[in-house]
């Protein structure tokens, strides 16, 4: 059965497989016809998100083991559902402790039979592989280790002991070992495995090679096969070596016949690579059309100006977001990413050494070579689709500009050439592209996702994976190219508005998007209450930009719950390192951003944050159902969040991976449900074969209305903009084109049906800013 809807569900120690049943009639009442489960294998004990697999060849027992999988699956079906599984092919956690293939290549080293499962550079190492993980230099902390049989602990830390080097005195121990125990600090430029991004507690498995793909996904294809699962959610495939490789591999090995949606990000108009074998991605691409299309680009322009004039955008050359993200670039790849540089530095230099044509590339300008090709990558992953190389000439030109020498500036070319594939084949030529393109997608990851998001604030609600903060406006033709192009390329593809990654829900983003249609009473509020807090104690804001981005997220939480705001903002800050973060935090600065927020928008402010939020209140509500029914009527297959069914309130991570709980419902509910239980009785309309057809509004007002009919069954109309529409005068004479025949209102079953041709837009929005229309 494949998938009309989809509703994630975030498993976790306080929420496992037997909460989830627990919440299946519920769901199949709403019209659920699949559970979205997050990452199902046993992962580090305690992890609200599994992404951290110790074992792939289990069940997570903290979730209730196989046997409860299996219990909930039977549930679901005796529910008319079936389950879609978060899988994790990119790496495992790099905790020996609990990962015992890891623990077993620490014991044997190279000769271990689990050594290729992992993505470790030995040679790079000298032969040992390097663990930072001792909390100061190792001189300093070998007094914390000792050994216990055969192994040697360091607080919860446990490491495997080498064959007969237990009695050995701790200072040839530790050398002895094929790992070396080095300081936490040193990941940054001395790792020799390839890890997630710059998390280096999850190391790269190397699911390229066959027996590793067997061994890593031979439990998710026994439940495939038992039919305990019949769809999955890739993660991260930009990660792996050869995703395309790996996507046919799977697919054959799912038996071709199971729904794959992967966690690619697209970037502007950049398209999936249509050689893969799945249904598309999981639908970042929907949520920055979506969102686009409530935001005013004249507004945004006006709210940049502000933003420039009150935060002085810090070191960004005047708030421009092409500068903040290239500034962004740089700093991760020359610092974050430096052990990454090293790697594709040693394996340039491994290709030259064993090549006449290119020899005598010195290391230094290999190195400056790839870090300014990459960070001239305007896309997540560099793939070679129908001629268009994504390294332009101008790309390499401007990567030469580093150089000040002609003669050495050559070394572009030749990384260039090796990245897309240029100098034939080889297996140190394959292992440099695959190499490059995985550092591609974590650049790309670092700098605009957790550097320039952070960074470049005049309206945070675009700042979303997969959007484009520059530009975030979606004007109603762009959006309605883009559904056509779903339903003719793309029909089953995953949509959504909320996930366990975006950095605030689609209502917390739906309140904030309408500040683009009053940039003006923005800054008004704005100004009102800096003064009205600047007098009390912790009242003025560290630093402006912390100021913006805090006003508006109270604003768009609406009542600014103290603490889970604070930690958002202290997250927040942290990524963008202009002032603490991460591995350098400043104490005292962290500490008046706490004391901000406490006397600030979650302290005396608050009343005057409320009233603010109470103004725009019917446009943010214009907004979220807008987005909601968009969502849930266009192409593609819609993932709902947990709680998304009503209106939910979230944060970036950890805020919302809280556990599911069920809600009163309200407006929204009734809109997910009549929309769901659409989709579920009429799969033909939505599915593989139906069209997607714009309808366009004409009269005073008809750029604020959206609508589009399915398959000729089905109309869905929005309204957009509604704040500016309310100013211009309302609908007036605006009209909606109906396809021919009668239809009924699906939201108001005592609503007359309206006839087709010409209906007056007040009318069919008279209940509320959206409407659901089904053909008698």
């Amino acid at each position: 059965m494949k998938p009309t809807a989809t509703y994630r569900i975030q498993l976790q120690p306080g929420f496992p497989f037997a909460s989830a049943a627990a919440a299946v009639p519920y769901l199949a009442g709403l019209g659920v016809s699949h559970l979205h489960l997050s990452p199902v294998l046993e992962a580090v004990p305690g992890s609200v998100h599994g992404y951290d697999v110790t074992d792939p060849t289990r069940v997570r027992e903290e979730l209730g083991g196989e046997q409860g999988l299996r219990e909930l699956a039977r549930t679901a079906r005796e529910h008319g559902m079936g389950l879609v599984l978060d899988i994790v092919p990119n790496h495992m956690a790099a905790v020996p402790r609990y990962n015992r293939a890891l623990w077993e290549v620490l014991r044997q080293g190279p000769a271990s039979p689990y050594a290729r499962w992992f993505d470790i550079d030995w040679e790079a190492g000298g032969g040992r592989l390097l663990l930072p993980v001792l909390a100061g230099r190792i001189a300093d902390e070998m007094g914390a280790m000792r050994v216990e049989g055969d192994v040697l602990r360091y607080g919860e830390e446990r490491f495997p002991l080498r064959e007969s080097t237990a009695a050995l005195p701790l200072p040839e121990l530790l050398d002895a070992q094929w790992y070396r125990l080095g300081w936490w600090r040193l990941a940054r430029t001395e790792l020799a495995y390839r890890r997630f991004f710059t998390v280096s507690e999850l190391i790269g498995v190397r699911v390229e090679l066959p027996e590793v793909f067997d061994a890593t996904h031979a439990k998710i294809l026994e439940l495939v096969r038992d039919g305990v699962v019949e769809g999955v959610r890739v993660d991260h495939p930009d990660g792996l070596a050869d995703p395309e490789a790996y996507l046919r591999r799977l697919d054959g090995a799912l038996g071709g016949d199971c729904w794959t949606v992967v966690e690619k990000v697209l970037t502007g108009d950049e398209r999936l690579p249509p050689g893969w074998p799945v249904a598309g991605t999981t639908g970042y691409d929907a949520l920055h059309r979506i969102d686009g299309l409530f935001t005013d680009p004249a507004g945004h322009r006006e709210l940049v100006h502000h933003y420039r004039e009150f935060a002085g955008a810090p070191g960004d050359r005047g708030g421009y977001w092409e500068a903040t993200v290239r500034r962004a670039a740089h700093h991760v790849v020359t610092h974050d990413l430096a052990a990454e540089i090293a790697a594709l530095t040693r394996l340039a230099e491994r290709v030259s050494a064993g090549d006449l044509a290119l020899r005598d590339h010195a290391p230094w300008a290999l190195r400056t070579a790839i870090r300014e090709l990459l960070v001239r990558v305007p896309v997540y992953r560099p793939y070679r689709i129908g001629g268009d190389e994504v390294l332009t000439v101008r790309a390499a030109a401007g990567a030469k500009a580093a150089f000040t020498v002609a003669e050495e500036a050559t070394a572009v070319d030749v990384v260039r050439d090796l990245a897309l594939g240029r100098l034939g084949e080889s297996p140190s030529r394959d292992a440099f592209r695959a190499r490059f393109a995985q550092t591609a997608s974590a650049l790309r990851a670092k700098s605009v996702e957790d550097l320039a998001f952070y960074r470049y604030t005049p309206l945070i609600s675009a700042n979303e994976v997969g959007g484009d903060p520059g530009r975030p406006a979606v004007d109603p033709e762009e959006f309605h190219a883009y559904g056509e192009l779903r339903a003719r390329d793309w029909p089953t593809a995953g949509t959504v508005l909320t996930t366990h990654d975006t950095k605030r829900s689609a209502d917390v983003r739906a309140r904030i998007a309408v500040l683009s249609e009053c940039p003006d009473r923005w800054a008004d509020f704005l100004a009102r209450v800096s003064r009205e807090t600047a007098r009390l104690e912790g009242g003025r804001a560290p630093d402006p930009q912390l100021a913006w981005v805090a006003w508006q997220t109270a604003v768009g939480f609406g009542f600014p719950y103290g603490d889970r705001l604070r930690d958002a903002l202290l997250k927040g800050v942290r990524e963008a390192g202009l002032h603490t973060a991460w591995t350098e935090p400043d104490q005292s600065y962290e500490k008046a951003v706490a004391g901000f927020v406490a006397a600030g928008p979650a302290g005396s402010a608050l009343h005057s944050v409320a009233a603010f939020a109470k103004e725009l209140a019917p446009y943010a509500r214009a907004n979220a159902l807008g987005a909601a029914l968009l969502q849930l009527t266009m192409p593609g297959v819609p993932d709902l969040y947990q709680g998304t069914e009503r209106e939910y309130l979230a944060l970036v991570d950890p805020d919302n991976r809280r556990p599911f709980e069920q809600g009163p419902p309200d407006e929204r509910t009734a809109l997910t449900r009549a929309a769901l239980r659409l989709r579920r009785e009429r799969p033909e309309v939505f599915g593989d074969s139906g069209t997607y057809v714009p309808l366009r509004a004409s009269g005073p007002a008809a750029a604020h209305c959206v609508a589009f009919c399915r398959t000729g069954e089905v109309v869905a109309a929005v309204t957009r903009l509604s704040l500016g529409l309310e100013r211009a005068g309302g609908w007036r004479e605006t009209e909606l084109s109906l396809p021919p025949g009668r239809w009924a209102d699906l939201l108001d079953e005592g609503a007359e049906p309206a006839g087709g041709g010409p209906a007056p837009v007040a009318r069919l929005f008279a209940a509320r800013p959206v409407a659901l229309l089904g053909r008698l």
